[in-house]
């Protein structure tokens, strides 16, 4: 099963260019290129830092989830505390 790489090639345009290429279909000379090598290592960055920023936003959501739930927990947790503090001050007032 051949692997294909999304390498980013400056174009003359203001934004880049996307081109699929095959990784063994590199010859020496290409592999070689520090040029070539750079534009395959940034794209690898590329596309690391926005794996990365997707599981951050992620991670992130459910923190949040999970503090809304929390705060609704202790919401419940003070009107059950007011309501046995008021169930007592009857009793012995």
């Amino acid at each position: 099963m051949q692997t294909y790489q999304n390498l980013t090639m400056p174009t003359s345009d203001s934004l880049p260019q996307t081109v699929l290429t095959p990784l063994g279909g590199l010859s020496q000379s290409q592999v070689d290129d520090p040029t070539l090598k750079r534009t395959i290592r940034l794209a690898k960055n590329r596309e690391a830092a926005q794996e990365c920023r997707r599981k951050k936003k992620e991670y992130i959501k459910c923190l949040e989830s999970r503090v809304a739930v929390l705060e609704n927990q202790n919401l419940a947790l003070i009107k059950e505390l007011r309501s046995f503090k008021d169930l007592h001050c009857v009793k012995t007032g």
